[in-house]
């Protein structure tokens, strides 16, 4: 009997494992690149190094606009007519850096909890730019129920 019972406790035990836990195994998230560049405003548009989830009209025709008041930075936009309905806008700006070259590179993924925004900021090999310069990465994402985590 007792050999019985440490088969099935064992059993249970072994189907309670999984194998398949989504949160080990992220998955790539399908991403559209809008803009990846520059601000070269010394900081003059107001924008501080952060992370923003834009999920409504509103809230991106500001961005534009404030990303616009020194330089018209938004004519190079892949676009600017993003459908909310469908998408969400991922928008990463860096600290303003004494040097040219530096740029944000944006790996997101996703598990069964969260979508996670891996974010690499590239820095220039040898010398650099001497030009104030505060890198930023827009992309889009459609829409999902899951809270969106920045590392």
């Amino acid at each position: 009997m007792k050999k019985n019972m440490l088969i099935i406790l064992l059993s249970i035990f072994i189907l309670s494992c999984s194998s398949d836990d989504d949160n080990s195994n992220p998955t790539n998230i399908k991403s559209t690149l809008i803009a990846k560049d520059n601000l070269y405003g010394n900081g003059a548009e107001g924008i501080a190094k952060q992370n923003l989830i834009i999920s409504n009209q509103t809230a991106w025709d500001n961005l534009i606009t404030q990303m616009n008041s020194v330089n018209n930075v938004s004519d190079s936009f892949t676009e600017t007519n993003i459908n909310f309905s469908e998408y969400t806008v991922i928008a990463t700006f860096d600290e303003i850096r004494g040097n040219g070259g530096h740029s944000l590179e944006l790996n997101i993924t996703s598990n069964s909890e969260n979508i996670i925004v891996n974010i690499i900021d590239s820095v220039p090999d040898g010398n650099a730019t001497t030009v104030i310069a505060q890198p930023f990465n827009i992309t889009k994402i459609q829409n999902s129920d899951l809270p969106i985590l920045f590392e």
